[in-house]
C-alpha cells in the first residue's frame, strides 16, 4: 500500500471493524441471559483461547506478506499457491454483509430522522406499526436512506488508509466513546441502572449450559470480524516495530468495554419502563426503546438521537472495514485504481442491497424469497454460517501447518516470550480450529 496506519490509526480501525452494531443488542442480552458476568468469564477465556489466537494467525498473515488476502495466500504458501489463494476469496463474505448491513443502517438513519423530529412513537404497538410499515411498504425511504450509507462509505473508503479509514476512525471511535459515556451518565440516575449493572455483572453460574458456551465461542468469533479478510488487509498496513499483541489486546478491551457501556444504556432504559429484557436485534432498538424515549419528553428526543447516532458510528465503522479487503485486492492483482476498483465492487454491494430491501417490501418479498427464506437471510447465512467460520479454519491451518514456523518466530520474538509463542503455535494448530468446527456444526 501506499501509506500505512498510525499504531493508534491501526488500533482504532480494527477495533471500529470489530465495534459492531451487534454491539447494541447481541453482547449485553447474551450477557444477561446467561448468568451475567460467568458468561463473562466465559467469554474471555473464548476469546482469548480461540478468537484471539486466529485473530493473530490472520495478522501474521498481513504482517510477513504486506498483501491482500488472496495474494498472502500465494505469497506465503510455499507451495500450491493457487490452490491457497481460492483460500483469501473469503473476503467475498465481506462483500455480502456490507450489502445488508448498509440496509441496516439506513434504518438507523431513519431513527436519527425520527428522533431529530420528534417523531418517536408513544406506545408499543404504535412502535411495531411505524417500525413494520417502514420495512414492508417504505421503498422509498428505505431505498433513500440506504443510498446515503452507501455513498458515504463508499466515499471513506475512496480516501484510501490513511486519509480515508484512519481518518475516519481518529474521529469517530472517541465521539462514540464520549456519547456512550454521556448517555451512561444519564442512566445513572435512574432506577433501572442498579438493575442494569446487576443483569450484566452478577453471575449466576448456574445459567452456564452447553449453549452458553457455543453462544459465548461464536460471539468470541465473530465480533473481531474474523474470517473475511479484514484483519490481515489492516496488518498490511500495520507500521513496522509495532507491538501487535499488545494492540491486538487493546483492540479486544475496546470492544467488549463499548460492548458493556452499551449494555448498561439499552437496559438501563429497558428495567427503568419494565420493558423485556429478553427481546434483541431489531425488536429491541426500534420498537422498544423508540418508544421509551418518546416516553421522556425532550430529554429522550435529545438521547434518542445521540444513541441513534452512536449505532450509526459503530455501524459505518464496521462497514467499511467489510469493503477494503476487496478493493486492495482488485488493486494489486488488476493494477486498478482505487476508484475503479470500488465502482466494481459497490456495483455489485448496490445490486445485492436493493434487493435485501425489496426481500422485505411485501409487493416483492415472495419473488426474492429462494427455499424458504429471504434474500436478505440467505446473505446473512452465507456469510455468518459458512463463509467466515470457513475462512477462520482455512486460516488457523495455513499458519498453524503451512508457513514456515520460523517465519513466525521471527514475527513474535520482540513482542512476547518463547513459552508464549510455542503456547499459540499448539493453539492454532489443533485447539482453535477444531472450536470453529464445533461452532459451525451446531
Amino acid at each position: 500500500m501506499n501509506s500505512k496506519f498510525s499504531k493508534i490509526g491501526f488500533i482504532l480501525a480494527v477495533a471500529g471493524s470489530a465495534v459492531g452494531l451487534g454491539n447494541a443488542w447481541k453482547f449485553p442480552t447474551l450477557v444477561g441471559e446467561n448468568g451475567g458476568s460467568a458468561f463473562v468469564l466465559l467469554y474471555l477465556v473464548l476469546t482469548l483461547g480461540v478468537a484471539f489466537v486466529i485473530f493473530l494467525a490472520e495478522l501474521s498473515l498481513g504482517k510477513l506478506s504486506e498483501k491482500d488476502p488472496v495474494n498472502a495466500y500465494k505469497t506465503l504458501a510455499p507451495t500450491h499457491k493457487k490452490a491457497w489463494s481460492l483460500a483469501g476469496f473469503a473476503m467475498i463474505g465481506g462483500v455480502l454483509i456490507i450489502s445488508f448491513y448498509s440496509m441496516v443502517i439506513g434504518w438507523i438513519l431513519k431513527y436519527v430522522i425520527l428522533s431529530v423530529m420528534g417523531n418517536l412513537p408513544v406506545d408499543l404497538d404504535s412502535s411495531k406499526a411505524q417500525f413494520d410499515n417502514f420495512c414492508t411498504q417504505d421503498f422509498a425511504g428505505q431505498f433513500l436512506c440506504f443510498t446515503l450509507v452507501f455513498l458515504f462509505v463508499f466515499y471513506i473508503v475512496s480516501k484510501g488508509i490513511k486519509d480515508g479509514i484512519e481518518k475516519l476512525n481518529i474521529y469517530i471511535m472517541p465521539l462514540l466513546f464520549i456519547l456512550l459515556i454521556i448517555m451512561l451518565g444519564f442512566t445513572m440516575s435512574k432506577d433501572g441502572f442498579s438493575m442494569a449493572a446487576k443483569f450484566l455483572f452478577v453471575p449466576d453460574f448456574s445459567k452456564i449450559n452447553v449453549n452458553s458456551v457455543l453462544s459465548a465461542l461464536g460471539l468470541a468469533f465473530f465480533s473481531l470480524s474474523l474470517g473475511v479478510g479484514t484483519i490481515t488487509t489492516y496488518s498490511a498496513s500495520l507500521p513496522d516495530k509495532t507491538n501487535f499483541i499488545t494492540s491486538s489486546l487493546n483492540i479486544i478491551f475496546i470492544n467488549i468495554f463499548i460492548g458493556f457501556l452499551m449494555g448498561l444504556v439499552v437496559f438501563t432504559f429497558i428495567f427503568e419502563f419494565g420493558a423485556d429484557p429478553s427481546q434483541q436485534g431489531a425488536g429491541l432498538i426500534f420498537v422498544s426503546l423508540a418508544t421509551l424515549f418518546a416516553k421522556l419528553g425532550i430529554m429522550g428526543y435529545i438521547l434518542a438521537t445521540m444513541f441513534f447516532v452512536s449505532l450509526i458510528f459503530a455501524g459505518i465503522t464496521s462497514a467499511i472495514s467489510m469493503i477494503e479487503p476487496f478493493t486492495f485486492y482488485l488493486i494489486n492483482s488488476f493494477k486498478m485504481s482505487r476508484l475503479k476498483a470500488l465502482i466494481l465492487i459497490g456495483i455489485v454491494v448496490y445490486v445485492l442491497g436493493v434487493s435485501c430491501i425489496l426481500s422485505f417490501i411485501s409487493t416483492t418479498s415472495e419473488s426474492f424469497t429462494f427455499f424458504g427464506k429471504s434474500f436478505f437471510e440467505i446473505l446473512d447465512f452465507l456469510s455468518s454460517k459458512l463463509i467466515m467460520p470457513i475462512g477462520g479454519i482455512l486460516t488457523a491451518i495455513f499458519v498453524g501447518f503451512i508457513i514456515d514456523k520460523q517465519k513466525l518466530e521471527k514475527l513474535f520474538e520482540p513482542y512476547c516470550k518463547k513459552f508464549y509463542f510455542e503456547l499459540w503455535y499448539i493453539f492454532i494448530r489443533f485447539i482453535s480450529p477444531l472450536a470453529v468446527v464445533i461452532i459451525m456444526l451446531v
